[in-house]
Parts: C-alpha cells; structure tokens; sequence
C-alpha cells in the first residue's frame, strides 16, 4: 500500500539537521527585523451595486490576509477587490463580508472563524439565511508553516476545516486559495526561504487534494507574482494593495464563469 505523502517525506527532513542552527539563527532575525502591520480598518462588509439579477454574496474568511494585513482597508484588499472582480465578470451586484483574524491556524479557523462569519445581506433588505453565501474563499495555512505544524496534522485540520465549510455553507462555492510562493518571499534569507518555501508546498499539495476529495475548489497562487515586488507590502511579506487586487483577479478567474456580454458575446476575459 502506497504511503501517506506526509510519510515519505521524512527522510528528506533529517537532511535539514546540520541546517538548524542557522535556520534557527535566520527565523529568529527576520522576526525581530521584519515590521509588523496592522490588519485592514473599515467596514467588514460591503455592497456593490450591478445590474439586475439576484445579489451574488461572497464570504471571505482566514488569517491574516483574510484580516487585509499589507492594506488600509478591507474594501481595498482581497474581498473589496474580489467583490469588485466578480461585478465585473458576472454582471450582477456583489454583497461582501470577510472574518478574518491575524495568526489564525487551520484549526482556528474552523473552529472560530467558520461559526462566526456573517453572510452580508443587501442594503434595505432582511438578514438572509446563514447558509446563503454563492462564493466562499477561505486563507489559511501560513501560520501553521510558521508553527511547524505536522503534515499529519495539517492533513486533518484541513480535512475538518473543508468539512465544516460544507456543512456551514451548504450551497455555496468553496475556495481554498492555495499556499503562498514562500521561496520567493523577499523578506526571507536563503536557506530559510528555500526550506520554508518547500514546506509550503508539500501543504499546498495536501490543501489540494483534501479540497478535491471534499468537493471544495483549490485554487494555487500565481508564482509569477511574487516576483513583483510591488505586490508585497512593506514587511516584504504580505501583499501590497495591488497584490491583493491580482490575487482576487486570479481567484474570480477560477471560481466564477464571466457573464455573457449583451448580445451573446463573450466578453474580453472569456475570449483569451
């Protein structure tokens, strides 16, 4: 019988022995030299108007990029700008709400963030049901690289995570947006970037099978923006206003068909 993929990798593991103390050394100076952001302020919800049709409702729920660390406000990090994607693409108003909470685990997640996220309601309307969201996308993962979470571990926490996302949502579309590059983080020295960044990884194969077999979407990051430096924030870390922005474009791509144009023709994103 084929081994767990957390198995087979544990010879590689004592490799990174001799490594330790300067890895050790490295995690401890990005730490003390690395800025640390606030979250994003404003409204956690939003509402933006379209044509006519049924409000779509986007729920964004995680750890710190969820909470729009690297941005000003919400409404110009990923669920303002995923909001903003999706009106566009679907022709059709977009309600938002994120919950999100910096330094938030997988099991975190689950187990706090899920049960409290609020599907938005539409201006002028009645509160809908609370299992009412068209798109969910969830961030989660990074802190549980940095606490060196075990793959066993993170192989069920996630497993419960898509779980509770099922249950909670019933008709809505799930997303897991994928690991971030972590090996081409600027604020992380070699080889910590690199044993980090292979880390990530292996979770984010995890991420999608998990996701696959619990009928929820993963969609990966788009290494080729890390290679922007723009796209990150200050800490080098977390993303820029305009990472945020690429990100939602790339996860709208994924999780939400463009809207015919007037007349039956597609519109410029459904024609590349």
């Amino acid at each position: 019988m084929k081994k767990p993929f957390f198995e087979t990798r544990v010879p590689g593991a004592l490799m990174l022995v001799p490594l330790a103390p300067v890895l050790a050394f490295q995690a401890w100076r990005t730490v003390r030299r690395t800025p640390r952001l606030a979250p994003a302020a404003g409204d956690e919800h939003g509402f933006l108007p379209g044509a006519a049709g049924p409000v779509f409702r986007v729920v964004v729920i995680g750890e710190s990029t969820a909470a729009g660390v690297g941005a000003s406000l919400h409404a110009r990090a990923l669920p303002g700008f995923l909001a903003e994607t999706l009106r566009k693409r679907l022709r059709r108003s977009v309600a938002w709400s994120v919950t999100g909470e910096s330094g938030a685990t997988a099991r975190r997640v689950a187990t706090a963030l899920v049960p409290a996220a609020v599907v938005p309601a539409v201006p002028g309307t009645e509160p809908v049901d609370r299992a009412s969201a068209d798109l969910v996308v969830v961030t989660v993962g990074i802190n549980d690289l940095i606490r060196r979470r075990s793959l066993r571990s993170w192989t069920a926490d996630i497993t419960d995570l898509v779980d509770v996302l099922q249950t909670r949502f019933t008709d809505a579309t799930l997303v897991l947006a994928g690991m971030p590059p972590v090996h081409r983080f600027p604020t992380l020295p070699r080889p910590l970037r690199h044993v980090l960044g292979a880390r990530a990884r292996t979770m984010d194969r995890i991420m999608a099978d998990t996701a696959r077999t619990g009928g929820a979407l993963h969609v990966p990051v788009d290494e080729v923006m890390a290679r922007d430096r723009r796209l990150f924030a200050s800490d080098g870390f977390h993303p820029s206003p305009d990472g945020y922005r690429a990100w939602a474009e790339g996860l709208a791509d994924a999780a939400a068909p463009a809207a015919p144009a007037p007349g039956g023709e597609l519109t410029a994103s459904q024609g590349e």
